[in-house]
């Protein structure tokens, strides 16, 4: 199995010498500097607007700084809303990260969910869809096109231009997309990008999606990759029971604040992400927090039923519990596969 990183930073505004607002930034670099040297593959960050806690907002201005600080890390965006950007400035910007980085971009987009974040932009949700599609039309166009070229659309114009710096990867920094119905899953195979799952979705259906996903590449005639498959999971390696049922706590609370957030005043806000039950049970199931023994099952689980990619989201136990999964848990998982890959 491939074992990558997924989440945030907070730099919360403030002022005083007690305030630092950099440091919630530091913190996370140096998490993912030294995930790098544990032997992980990925990180993954989020891109997030007027929370009040800080989360990141200027996603490839971190991962350009992370970048410099790495060699091997493979640099994600989980994920770029395309609604609220130009979809050329962003070519531009994601081209210079994928070539300062030596071709490390994996570039993850998607529609948007939070309601805030519509409102804050002065964008309707209702326009979310119809943005979507046609920024990643002229994104693609923009990284794959060597002669200057126009767009007539109806939220984009661009007259005469040519997008530089061309990226490394060709033709372009793989694109990852996040889904979780049905649909919307079809839709990341009919496009032929590779897939993102949340960390909120219990295990059974994590594994039902990921066979429709298989399904839906399948019948496209294309082989089915499990490596294209990225799934999103809370980790904290608990001290003991009680040290497990805290986090778990603090996890729920955090996501009930995210959710306030998201839902719309008239509560009609639907998205998948935000669909599953707010029990412990619920919580539980889906993220890895637990002792060592009770994670690694988990992930035994995971595995058994397709999984080959997780991104594991911190949840409270910091470097120490990175330090500890890399040496008591990712072990057991990499013999599991070479003894596959013999047989």
């Amino acid at each position: 199995m491939k074992f990558g990183l997924f989440g945030s930073a907070q730099a919360k505004r403030g002022q005083g010498p007690d305030v630092d607002s950099a440091k919630g930034y530091r913190d996370y670099l140096e998490y993912n500097i030294e995930a790098e040297g544990l032997g992980f593959y990925s990180a993954f960050a989020v891109e997030h607007h007027f929370t009040g806690f800080g989360q990141v907002s200027a996603t490839l201005n971190l991962m350009t700084y992370l970048a410099a600080q790495t060699s091997t890390l493979r640099l994600g965006t989980a994920v770029m809303v395309l609604p609220w950007h130009n979809p050329v400035l962003l070519a531009e910007q994601a081209a210079t990260v994928d070539l300062l980085s030596g071709g490390r971009l994996d570039f993850g987009v998607g529609k948007g969910y939070r309601y805030n974040e519509f409102e804050g932009f002065g964008i309707p949700m209702e326009e979310a869809a119809g943005r979507f599609e046609e920024s990643l039309d002229v994104l693609t166009r923009a990284w794959t096109t060597d002669e200057p070229w126009s767009h007539e659309g109806k939220y984009w114009q661009f007259k005469n231009v040519l997008v530089e710096p061309p990226t490394i990867q060709a033709p372009h920094p793989p694109f990852w997309m996040g889904a979780g119905s049905p649909n919307s899953i079809e839709g990341v195979a009919e496009r032929g990008y590779n897939l993102l799952l949340d960390q909120f979705a219990p295990i059974s259906v994590i594994l039902e999606r990921i066979s429709v996903f298989r399904a839906a590449v399948e019948k496209r005639g294309r082989k089915f990759n499990a490596n294209e498959i990225g799934v999103a999971r809370g980790l904290y390696v608990a001290k003991d029971a009680a040290d497990r049922d805290a986090a778990i706590e603090r996890r729920m609370v955090a996501r009930a604040r995210v959710d306030n957030l998201a839902q719309r005043p008239d509560g009609a806000n639907k998205a998948s992400i935000m669909s599953y039950d707010d029990t412990t049970e619920t919580a539980m199931e889906a993220a890895l927090f637990g002792t060592v023994d009770e994670i690694a099952e988990k992930i035994a689980s995971l595995r058994a039923g397709g999984v080959r990619y997780l991104l594991l989201s911190d949840g409270g136990s910091g470097i120490e519990g990175l330090r500890r999964f890399s040496a008591e848990i990712m072990p057991a998982f990499a013999d599991s596969d070479a003894a596959e890959a013999a047989e």
